[in-house]
């Protein structure tokens, strides 16, 4: 599986509007054969920065990123942006979310 998560930056104008501003590139995203999850979440530490966390199958990356719904969304979403968007992706081992061991239930 290939995981991402991508740490974008909202102008803040914008970052209240900003998970309609996704809503779009989100669902269609979701609905890719592929897709393992597509989850967004806000900072704690930064109410103007929010976290995409996402995963494709191996085969399911390529066909994501050269979808019409992703150049539409990078097309579009860098004007309500304070910077360019870092990111962090890796080919992970297993199809989905293993538990934490580590904690005591």
């Amino acid at each position: 599986m290939i995981a991402i998560t991508v740490k974008f930056v909202v102008q803040d104008e914008h970052v209240e509007e900003w998970p309609n501003l996704v809503a779009e590139f989100t669902e269609a995203t979701r609905a890719e054969e592929g897709n393992l999850w597509f989850d967004w979440s806000r900072s704690l530490d930064d109410p103007n920065t929010f976290v995409l966390i996402e995963a494709f199958t191996d085969d399911g990356a390529g066909p994501h990123v050269n979808s019409e719904h992703f150049a539409k969304a990078m097309g579009e979403l860098g004007r309500y942006l304070v910077e360019r968007p870092k990111i962090v992706s890796v080919q992970a081992p297993g199809d989905g979310w293993s538990e934490l061991g580590e904690i005591k239930m």
